[in-house]
């Protein structure tokens, strides 16, 4: 899994949210993902790498603006986590 952090300028509300959200599923395969306008930002969980300059455009023709991306493996967190 690869976890994707997008800071978005330009949410001011749940409902900008919810337009990133449905612009982010349309644009790329993903497991997850959830916007925080009081962080201004968008996590992106998925099984391969995105395409960020798609992503990019298609939230920028929805009148948001990605000002910076990070992208990193994700690892599961067990609850129990014995040796190894």
């Amino acid at each position: 899994m690869i976890q994707t952090t997008l800071k978005i300028d330009g949410m001011a509300c749940s409902m900008c949210e919810a337009h990133i959200n449905d612009v982010v599923r349309k644009t790329a395969s993903v497991k997850k993902v959830t916007s925080s306008h009081k962080k201004g930002e968008t996590v992106i969980l998925s099984e391969a790498p995105l395409d960020l300059d798609r992503l990019r455009k298609a939230i920028a023709e929805t009148g948001y603006t990605v000002v910076s991306d990070f992208a990193e493996p994700l690892e599961k967190k067990r609850l129990f986590h014995f040796g190894k």
